[in-house]
């Protein structure tokens, strides 16, 4: 009777002990839930510049645009070239130049919220988002407080046209 008693003990399967991972799991999951990061991603929605040009009724219309050259930033129209160029000044971009020009283009067009930034394929990004961020606003100092406001916040990226060989 002994003998089969013990047959019958070697074939009961063993007992898995869960007891110490159960235990794991309910410390990790608060602890990783209450670390983790809840971040808001900030996105900007960029346009590609279209070849077209609209035509109305007075003219061909007011397009904007910024050009970052290795040596100066250009603001212009796409139609009648070139309105201002900015020289670097101290081997920097000035942006506070340009900053200060495109509030005077948007006085002259106020409902104008496009602009078509163009860059040459040497330049760093850090000054793309700095360019960027001149074009989209400017600071308006009130007393006790220092707001933002809007110049053309619709920004389309595209590549700079190759110079003329006389400049």
């Amino acid at each position: 009777m002994r003998s089969r008693w013990r047959k019958r003990r070697q074939h009961e399967p063993p007992e898995l002990n869960i007891t110490s991972f159960m235990n794991l799991m309910v410390i990790l999951v608060p602890f990783l839930l209450i670390t983790a990061v809840f971040s808001r991603m900030a996105i900007l929605e960029l346009n590609l510049p279209s070849t077209e040009s609209v035509v109305q009724e007075d003219g061909p219309e007011f397009s904007l645009e910024v050009i970052v050259r290795s040596d100066a930033i250009e603001v212009g129209d796409r139609n009648a070239g070139v309105l201002s160029a900015l020289p670097l000044v101290d081997g920097e971009y000035d942006l506070e130049g340009l900053n200060a020009y495109l509030k005077r283009v948007k006085a002259s067009f106020p409902d104008q919220l496009a602009v078509t930034l163009l860059l040459e394929s040497d330049v760093d990004y850090e000054v793309l988002v700095k360019v960027m961020d001149a074009v989209r606003s400017y600071r308006v100092d009130e007393p006790g407080n220092f707001t933002r406001a809007e110049l053309f916040p619709e920004i389309s990226i595209g590549d700079a046209p190759l110079m003329a060989q006389g400049r």
